[in-house]
């Protein structure tokens, strides 16, 4: 079996970052027959045919990809050292017998790369399964809400009408703001006004409004540790409340 029953040309192989080609080798060595077996050998996959039917003068640039992405399999825990063997023979993890597709791959990738041990807890499970899907914009949109529903739980005696910006520059309004700390110094009262609200009206408005397109898992990544932050700093002002988000 070639490689190229899962990618036909070469040049889209090599365009392939390491991560990404790694999922099309998980999918490919899941593939393979028992005939095959041989190929679960690293020294024997790194002198395999599996690229022949490239162009000789792009075969030997798509097999070290190929190694590059075998490393990668390595790495995660996919591909392990056959136990009670010293010739390089390998077997899948239990963890790698489990993804079966580079569609399994990505989702495993996503998976480690969303800050779950940081982030705060509300916006997990408001987030999670939306990031896992690559539904980056809703995501988002539901981690700036979860910011929109808190200000308005811990300062109910705002109008409850307000929403958005302007319902943060009421709450944190630097004079007489329900959630501003009267304590600290007036300039950073005002900052803090004007990052809520400046942060709702980036992150929140838009995507209600126009579709915006973000692709970038770790972009989305920055975006919801800085929700995580806001949310946080909304819920320090409020701990009489004993704030539990719903």
């Amino acid at each position: 079996m070639k490689i190229s029953s899962l990618i036909t040309n070469p040049d889209d192989l090599l365009a392939l970052t390491p991560e990404e080609l790694a999922g099309y080798l998980l999918e490919y060595l899941h593939l393979l027959t028992p005939s095959e077996s041989s190929l679960f050998n690293r020294y024997n996959f790194g002198i395999s045919d599996i690229v022949s039917d490239y162009p000789i003068e792009m075969a030997r640039l798509c097999q070290q990809a190929l190694m590059e992405a075998w490393s990668i399999l390595e790495r995660e825990c996919i591909l392990v050292p056959k136990a009670g063997d010293y010739n390089n023979w390998y077997v899948f993890s239990r963890r790698g017998e489990a993804l079966k597709t580079r569609t399994d791959f990505a989702t495993f990738t996503f998976s480690n790369i969303f800050p779950k041990t940081s982030i705060h807890p509300e916006l997990i499970s408001k987030t999670y399964p939306l990031f896992l899907r690559g539904d980056y914009e809703t995501a988002i949109f539901q981690a700036f809400k979860s910011i929109e529903v808190a200000v308005k739980k811990a300062a109910p005696e705002l109008d409850q009408k307000l929403y958005g910006v302007d319902l943060m520059r009421k709450a944190f309004n630097p004079d007489n703001g329900p959630l501003t700390d009267m304590k600290e110094p007036m300039a950073e009262r005002e900052a803090l006004m004007h990052l809520l609200a400046g942060s709702i009206g980036r992150f929140k408005n838009p995507t209600s409004h126009r579709h915006v397109p973000i692709t970038s898992a770790s972009e989305t990544v920055e975006i919801l540790m800085f929700a995580s932050h806001l949310l946080r700093v909304v819920s320090d002002r409020i701990p009489h409340l004993q704030y539990a988000p719903q």
